[in-house]
């Protein structure tokens, strides 16, 4: 039963579970007295939320791990038109929620509101988008003209989203400058871009310090860079995970016995891995970490193994992506980086950022199915040969 339904690399699917067990019990753990303030004390709200958003999520990459890997290339294309246009609907009409618009909000009956971070769908098409176009252009990719059709989508995608949401748009930019090193576009090309981005980015800041009402969320960037730097003016957010940690100490088996989820705000998404190092310990902290590296690593090596372009691009973007997200998840809780308010793969709080992640991580395991077919079926052929040729 499990080898028919259930393929792919097994460890990817050991800590693929193993991570979203984890979430359920750190969400229900830190969602204590939001529960009070919000649910009239019902603290199995979220768990029963979060359980139903597990079972979705790991249901939509059962679905996508048994599809065909190369269809991805073209739906890479269809979602990245439709992510365009989302992004753009965002920034205009997505709801305010602190300060900055992240969101669209729909009404559906019986269910109520929805909301939908556009920028995980984005993240995604983005990857998609690139490891068909790498894949398909490797042999002009240095041409400078094949470098601008290949900057480009990452150029408006991030353009959208930075606005209201730059540790996201640095997050895309970054991890698109990774896949296109490895997909062998020039050095040159990279340098460039880079700094023709950081030249972009400093004259918007610019012009919003002159009109604070184009980009009203450059104070609020300021005013988090400002106190990374400066001891006297430490976040609130910041004080509030390190002493989260520190109360963890090396070794604890403490679950549900957080204190600081009832100080640290959004303790459920962003600083989810402060609460788990307060009650598991450092220990339990380096383990999540050390899932993440794992899951890295077998996905190199899947990349290294899939005989086309694409699949390996696939492959190493969505991986890429998804542990750099966590690192710096996890490195803004222990204060090694500015508060950004990216999410923890697969442990925040979050139906979006779930899903999408089981999806991608889906794909990886398509991949990784796809080459264990190819691997069965030459085992097959070669026992074959053998045997004819003994009788």
């Amino acid at each position: 039963m499990q080898s028919k339904y259930i393929q792919g690399d097994k460890v990817i699917w050991v800590l693929a579970i193993m991570l979203s067990v984890v979430s359920l019990l750190a969400i229900y753990s830190s969602t204590g007295s939001l529960a009070w303030l919000q649910r009239n004390g019902n603290t199995e709200y979220y768990l029963i939320k979060q359980l139903i958003t597990v079972f979705l999520g790991l249901f939509f990459m059962l679905l996508v791990h048994r599809s065909n890997y190369q269809y991805f290339s073209f739906s890479g294309i269809i979602l990245f038109a439709i992510s365009i246009p989302l992004l753009i609907a965002t920034l205009v009409w997505g709801p305010v929620i602190n300060g900055a618009r992240r969101y669209l909000l729909f009404h559906l009956p019986l269910i109520g509101e929805i909301t939908f971070q556009t920028s995980d769908l984005a993240k995604l098409a983005l990857i998609m988008y690139l490891a068909r176009f790498l894949a398909k252009k490797q042999h002009v990719i240095q041409n400078s003209r094949s470098f601008f059709f290949a900057i480009l989508p990452v150029l408006i995608m991030c353009g959208l989203i930075f606005p209201m949401n730059l540790s996201t748009a640095l997050l895309m930019f970054a991890g698109s400058l990774g896949l296109l090193f490895i997909g062998s576009v020039r050095i040159k090309h990279l340098s460039i871009l880079s700094g023709s981005a950081i030249a972009g980015v400093l004259i918007l800041l610019s012009v919003a310090a002159i009109k604070p009402e184009l980009m009203p969320r450059v104070d609020t960037w300021n005013k988090r860079i400002v106190s990374f730097f400066d001891d006297k003016e430490e976040d609130y957010q910041v004080v509030q995970s390190k002493t989260a940690i520190a109360k963890g100490g090396l070794v604890r088996l403490a679950p549900g016995q957080s204190t600081q989820r009832n100080y640290l705000p959004h303790a459920y998404s962003d600083y989810v891995y402060a609460i788990i190092v307060e009650e598991y310990g450092l220990l339990g902290g380096a383990v999540i970490l050390l899932m993440f590296i794992i899951i890295l690593s077998r996905s190199i090596k899947i990349a290294r193994q899939c005989p086309t372009r694409f699949g390996s691009y696939l492959v190493i973007g969505i991986s890429f992506m998804m542990v750099f997200q966590a690192l710096v998840n996890m490195a803004v809780a222990v204060d090694l980086l500015p508060v950004t308010g990216q999410t923890l793969p697969f442990i925040s709080m979050g139906g979006t950022s779930y899903w999408f992640s089981c999806i991608g991580i889906g794909m990886i395991l398509s991949v990784s199915r796809s080459i264990e077919q190819t691997k069965a079926a030459e085992e097959i052929k070669t026992k074959n040969i053998a045997y004819a040729a003994a009788t």
